[in-house]
């Protein structure tokens, strides 16, 4: 009777919707540019590792939480090294999800003007407040995220996971049927791009037919970038505890099911759509993948639905982000209290508002926060695991330590090299000369 008192109330199909919807970020939207800098190969070798190994994680954790006796990640870490455990645990849960809320809020910051002015058929910026992405960020997160945000439990949401899950589907359908109707060269590309010199010497060379990397063209500076969007296409570490203390008839069977069919449910849709939007437009795909198509289809109303999808299903995420923020807040100061609707409402809405003060004012935040966070949260499993193992010495017959320490190792190594090339590339380019976002 370790686990919390609490029978689970959320069915099998619900839970497995909400860890889809944890895992899958905005980061489908830069997988085929991740695809066009790594090469179909490498590409496709990586996802799947880092699918095997976000499952292995995923098995790590929910064994750390069965020795350790615990579904709070600030517990378990407690139990394994004390306060420094704890804070560590409670540090990059925060950090981890702060960095996706805060990437989900930047799509509704660029992403929502823009589909909004092609709905009202404005073809230039105009100065009017609803086109204004900090004003509509607010309102996105006062009108839908925060009544979300203030049910009790999360299997509640298993219903607009559900829809966001059905949103991107839908994008990736859309996405098929227009590399059906797109001509290979791609004329309309250099109509719209301003820095081109369009006089006849230039010509020639803008119909070139694509070139297909099918192997890699490594160490370009952007595969610094390309190695992170991979290797964390797959974390939704944060909500696997709280979505398993909610499984309804829970068990470490039934809970690694839900991750493993969540985990392939994913990779099966990144594959695709990060081979339909680089089939497209090859090396001329662009960071953001519905960026790229909206250059070449300036008012199409397909288009649109979709981007209201993409945006929509963003939005339904931060719930199921904001949550796990909020139980690990509410386990740092206020345990052992009773649940209090007002102290529940009160730290929603100051997450919310602290990510929405951050979007607005600092555009460079989800490369540094999430990176941070994410990298973190790869490597607590395994400290944890390899710990409670050395505790209990239940898991050395299984060679399980070795693996987790090896886990840990990789973690580290992984953590630092990325890190650094993106600080290079930072040197290099600073964030604000690109003039994107």
């Amino acid at each position: 009777g370790f686990l919390p008192a609490h029978p689970g109330h959320t069915s099998f199909g619900m839970s497995v919707f909400n860890l889809s919807n944890a895992i899958m970020g905005s980061g489908i939207l830069g997988l085929s540019y991740a695809m066009a800098n790594t090469g179909i190969l490498l590409f496709s070798f990586l996802l799947v590792a880092v699918a095997i190994l976000s499952l292995y994680s995923v098995h790590l954790l929910l064994m750390t939480a069965k020795e350790g006796g615990s579904l709070i990640y600030e517990k378990l870490g407690e139990r394994a090294f004390g306060w420094p455990g704890k804070i560590a645990a409670f540090g990059s849960i925060i950090m981890q999800n702060i960095g996706a809320m805060s990437s989900y809020l930047f799509i509704v910051k660029y992403e929502l003007p823009e589909v909004i002015r092609a709905f009202l058929g404005l073809e230039e910026i105009s100065g009017e407040w609803y086109l204004n992405g900090n004003y509509l960020v607010v309102f996105v997160s006062i009108g839908i995220i925060l009544p979300l945000s203030l049910l009790k439990n999360l299997g509640y949401l298993g219903y607009t996971s559900g829809f966001s899950l059905c949103c991107m589907v839908f994008f990736l359908c859309v996405m098929i049927y227009k590399k059906t109707q797109l001509p290979c060269p791609l004329p309309f590309f250099y109509h719209h791009s301003s820095n081109l010199s369009m006089n006849g010497s230039d010509m020639s060379g803008l119909y070139s037919p694509m070139t297909l990397n099918i192997f890699c063209t490594l160490f370009s500076p952007q595969t610094a970038y390309t190695v992170p969007i991979l290797a964390f296409a797959f974390v939704c570490h944060p909500e696997v505890l709280p979505i398993y203390s909610e499984l309804k008839d829970r068990s470490r069977k039934k809970m690694q099911n839900v991750s493993n069919l969540s985990i392939m449910m994913m990779l099966i849709m990144y594959m695709m759509s990060a081979l339909v939007g680089y089939l497209t437009f090859y090396e001329n795909v662009e960071a953001e993948l519905l960026h790229t198509f909206t250059k070449v289809y300036k008012f199409d109303t397909m288009l649109l639905l979709v981007r209201l999808a993409v945006l929509t299903a963003v939005t339904l995420t931060v719930p199921i982000v904001l949550f796990p923020i909020r139980s690990s807040i509410t386990t740092l100061l206020f345990s052992g209290r009773e649940f209090s609707w007002i102290r529940h409402l009160l730290i929603a809405a100051a997450i919310l508002a602290f990510n929405n003060i951050l979007v607005i004012f600092v555009p460079t935040i989800r490369d540094i926060f999430g990176f941070i966070g994410e990298s973190l949260m790869y490597t607590k499993g395994s400290v944890e695991q390899f710990f409670f193992s050395n505790k209990t010495k239940k898991m050395s017959q299984y060679g399980e330590k070795d693996l987790a320490a090896v886990f840990l190792v990789v973690g580290v190594i992984f953590m630092i090299g990325s890190l650094s090339l993106i600080v290079l590339d930072w040197i290099h380019n600073p964030p604000g000369s690109s003039g994107g976002h």
